[in-house]
């Protein structure tokens, strides 16, 4: 980091510090950085966060994050509650600000949200905004969200589930993904498929996994689903990631046909949808799996053309660096039938000595917004104690990291669990551990490959 950045980030954080109060110690400190800016901060109160989703909402932005497990004091409230959702606007970057915290249920936990407005979904009130989370590891429910007024639960979707977690939600049609864990079902994380077009009134369209799930299936299980994403009736793809570090698969899933074949889970029915597999080596997960379809490419033999490709991001599981390192893999599917590994990216340890660091080291999860300012050109991966890193995609077959952020934490571990870019161009991590929600921009040469002109304002 050069002077002049280094004197941009001082004085970010002492801005920070003016206008939360936060202490010294909770903040950042001597932060890793090349070509990345930190615009804002707020401490979440400490909580352990997992998914962040930036919503435009009625002339604001907000951030609604999913926590782990555990408790804190709602400053709103003066109450301890339970970790649920937190909604942080972000409408001035620099000076996020709560605005409410939907407590979880015993024990905390709601891990996975996303949202949708009204105006979007199709059978819905056109005023009214709503969010899709996870109530720890047995729920899930749809809650109003409109501003200013307090959220209100309008529905639970499902319930008495032995697992949730990274679900997806189709704004243009309701169509929701839920990874469950269905009784009877031999795995705690396979698909419930609802129509949430009228998020007050869900529709159950079926249950689905991959053959060997099922129930009353024999045999082995395949490894249990981790998440999906889905390109709509547009892409008409859902791109299935099961497994973190090891027994991963990407498979792809005719869209149409998954929500308009037979529903009894047999093989021959969850079979009908799939496009495509792939087995990643047996080391190696599937964390998030995300589209990345229509690139202009130039193969190895020189020929130019449209190619389509999913980046496949391992979850690390292991402090240190034992055993196999996890990491992205960008895998060429084309021709669906026979999907192939285009390139890999690992992350070069020793630049940071990440290995002799406290807490994982390997990747966890990449961002999950299809905006033009990044789209087929930057990737953004949460990479545990080496904090977020930045690829340019622009070639599929030579990814290369461009641009870093790693947070000092006072002698804390660093666990850089997710992140996530808004339309405004953006970038938003959160902690497994507690060390905040930042907000950061790009700047340099990493910034100049970013699509800033299509960027909201």
């Amino acid at each position: 980091m050069n002077l002049r950045s280094g004197l941009r980030v001082a004085a970010v954080l002492a801005a920070v510090l003016a206008y939360t109060g936060t202490s010294a110690a909770a903040l950042p400190r001597s932060a890793e950085v090349r070509d990345m800016e930190l615009v804002g901060f707020h401490d979440l109160q400490g909580r352990g966060a997992y998914q962040p989703v930036i919503h435009p909402q009625q002339g604001r932005w907000i951030a609604y994050v999913g926590h782990h497990a555990g408790s804190a004091r709602n400053p709103l409230t003066g109450v301890d509650e339970a970790n649920g959702t937190s909604l942080i606007d972000v409408t001035n970057p620099a000076k996020p600000v709560l605005l409410h915290h939907i407590p979880g249920g015993p024990g905390g936990e709601a891990q996975m949200v996303r949202v949708c407005s009204g105006r979007e979904l199709p059978r819905a009130a056109r005023d009214r905004e709503y969010m899709l989370r996870t109530r720890g590891h047995e729920a899930h429910e749809v809650w109003d969200v409109t501003l200013p007024a307090p959220p209100q639960r309008v529905a639970v979707v499902a319930d008495g589930l032995r697992g949730t977690h990274k679900n997806w939600w189709e704004c243009d049609t309701g169509i929701a993904y839920l990874v469950s864990g269905v009784p009877g079902w031999r795995t705690s994380r396979m698909t419930q498929i609802f129509d949430l077009a009228d998020p007050r009134k869900p529709r159950f369209i079926r249950n689905y996994g991959l053959p060997g799930q099922e129930p009353g299936a024999a045999d082995g299980v395949p490894t249990g689903l981790h998440g999906a994403i889905s390109t709509g009736p547009a892409g008409n793809r859902v791109y299935f990631g099961h497994g973190t570090s090891s027994g991963g698969i990407l498979q792809i899933v005719d869209r149409d046909k998954l929500l308009k074949g037979a529903v009894p889970p047999v093989p021959a029915n969850l079979l009908y949808a799939q496009a495509g597999r792939f087995d990643l080596d047996p080391d190696f997960g599937a964390h998030t799996v995300f589209p990345v379809t229509g690139m202009t490419v130039t193969d190895a033999e020189g020929r130019k053309g449209k190619r389509d490709f999913v980046v496949v991001t391992n979850e690390a599981l292991s402090d240190g660096c034992g055993g196999a390192r996890q990491k992205v893999w960008i895998i060429d599917v084309t021709d669906e039938t026979r999907p192939r590994v285009a390139s890999s990216w690992v992350l070069d340890d020793k630049a940071g000595d990440f290995c002799a660091r406290p807490g994982r080291i390997g990747a966890h999860s990449s961002h999950e917004n299809f905006t033009p300012v990044y789209y087929r050109r930057l990737m953004f991966i949460a990479h545990f104690n080496a904090g977020v890193r930045v690829l340019d995609i622009r070639d599929p077959y030579r990814p290369l990291e461009v641009a870093h952020y790693v947070p000092a934490a006072g002698g804390r571990t660093v666990a850089t669990n997710n992140v996530e870019v808004d339309d405004r161009g953006y970038i938003y991590m959160v902690d497994r551990h507690g060390l905040g929600l930042h907000v950061l921009q790009l700047a340099g040469a990493a910034r100049r490959i970013a699509d800033l002109r299509s960027a909201a304002r």
